[in-house]
């Protein structure tokens, strides 16, 4: 089954998105226009375990959703996903990792959206004595970088605290990786 694309049209663009119009050919047969949002970068998603396992979150206020407790992310910029995800988690939380681990790949909103991701998993966390600059995470609106225990971490999200959907599918695929789930 396919949805054959008849014509496409860019209506909007910029530096970090674009989003077309295509005119389908949905799998029933009729005609359509879909809507489509696509990053132009992949993203990348830093789950940062501490040696007692506890992971990092950051809490930063999003204009689309308001408050937002999430594991720290951010786009590729045209680096390769490992750098990026290196340099996100000294921006956002002020620490390095000395391990890292590539535990999948995720499409976002996969409904409207061609936004694929990359995750990681961080360990071996020390400050960056270099991180002592807060610009970047003032910038981005992050007012509270905190560990939580893993298994509060997966209270947050049962009680609704985490949404972010991103945050709750790049712990998951962490646990998995680390056999923590079965």
């Amino acid at each position: 089954m396919s949805w054959p694309v008849r014509a496409t049209e860019v209506v909007y663009e910029n530096p970090w998105i674009r989003v077309r119009e295509d005119v389908v050919t949905r799998p029933d047969g009729t005609e359509g226009i879909y809507g489509v949002v696509e990053l132009q970068r992949p993203a990348v998603f830093v789950v940062a375990l501490t040696d007692d396992d506890e992971v990092v979150l950051v809490t930063l206020e999003r204009h689309t959703v308001g408050s937002s407790v999430e594991v720290p992310a951010g786009g590729t910029d045209g680096e390769d996903p490992l750098a990026a995800a290196r340099r996100e988690l000294v921006e956002e939380t002020g620490l390095v990792a000395r391990d890292w681990l590539r535990v999948g790949t995720m499409n976002a909103l996969n409904g409207v959206c061609r936004a694929p991701e990359v995750v990681f998993l961080a360990r071996g966390l020390e400050p960056d004595p270099d991180a002592a600059d807060t610009t970047a995470r003032a910038e981005e609106g992050i007012r509270e970088v905190r560990r939580v225990p893993v298994r509060d971490v997966l209270g947050l999200v049962r009680d609704g605290a985490i949404t972010d959907g991103e945050t709750i599918a790049a712990v998951m695929l962490a646990l998995v990786a680390l056999d923590r789930v079965s």
